[in-house]
């Protein structure tokens, strides 16, 4: 059976995704993100699935530990996040003053927090925020998780889908990582290629190696920079491009930008996700 490990605690959307996009797997919740890459790093057969960016607030700022441990990349998945404001027995809205949750969920649903005048408590997770809420029994207090968080800590859903533009449009990209390198063979289908590189120091460096990519049509769907280590003038960039690393045109440009880099890493190749090709 396949091992996965998550942050947070049973009920956490980290889980719901990995139990989604892999049925039969076995889910092992740590504590930090840090653990997991770390628990990856030391054993070649942990996958891990986190969080990478949402579609209402963008990053969740993980990045820091992708240039850190160069995990290679196995999957993408994208998980529809519906949040819900879940207290103690009997408790109504009326009721509740503070919320807790993860910082990423809170501001997810801020447009909800704003209009109920509630006041924002950060936590670690949402499950683990869930699990607080059971604990201390307040009915002026509430979290912000998962229906299956809701159904775990015995709490009633006071309020369902608060998140922000709601109508089903919060979603959440995870990525499945782990130390083993492996990659899909190149046969029909839609891939993505994923790297980290690090420029060379020269003017218009940045603009000079992304004109490979112009010139021979293949379309970036992330370019993000990290500062180095102790430095705020030299930057690592993350990024993502739609093709396989044996495509003609990917294996080119990639080859025009090693001429304009220090440093280039594959983190991975990867059958792109259906969901990015829904309207």
């Amino acid at each position: 059976m396949k091992k996965i490990f998550f942050q947070g605690i049973e009920g956490a959307y980290s889980q719901i995704a990995a139990k989604e996009a892999y049925p039969d797997a076995e889910t092992i919740p740590l504590k930090t993100f840090d653990e997991c890459f770390k628990k990856a790093d030391e054993d070649e057969s942990v996958s891990i699935i986190i969080p990478e960016s949402n579609r209402i607030t963008g990053n969740i700022g993980i990045e820091y530990l992708i240039f850190k441990y160069r995990l290679n990349i196995y999957a993408e998945h994208f998980q529809q996040i519906a949040h819900h404001l879940l207290g103690v027995s009997g408790s109504k809205i009326k009721d509740i003053k503070n919320v807790f949750s993860h910082s990423q969920a809170l501001s997810q649903c801020s447009d909800f927090i704003q209009k109920n005048k509630l006041i924002e408590n950060v936590r670690a997770d949402t499950a683990g925020s869930a699990k607080y809420i059971s604990e201390n029994k307040k009915k002026d207090e509430a979290a912000i998780a998962s229906k299956l968080s809701a159904q775990i800590y015995n709490l009633d859903i006071i309020a369902s889908n608060i998140e922000n533009k709601s109508e089903g449009n919060n979603f959440t990209r995870f990525l499945v990582m782990g130390k083993k390198i492996s990659q899909p063979e190149f046969k029909k289908g839609k891939y993505i290629t994923s790297l980290v590189f690090k420029l060379k120091s020269k003017p218009a460096a940045l603009y000079s190696a992304l004109s490979g990519f112009a010139i021979q049509g293949v379309n970036l769907t992330k370019l993000q920079s990290y500062p180095e280590k102790n430095s705020f003038t030299s930057y690592f960039f993350i990024c993502d491009l739609d093709g396989h690393i044996e495509e003609p045109k990917v294996k080119k440009s990639l080859e025009e930008l090693g001429f304009h880099t220090q440093s280039l890493d594959i983190l991975g190749i990867y059958e792109a996700d259906n969901f990015r090709f829904k309207k």
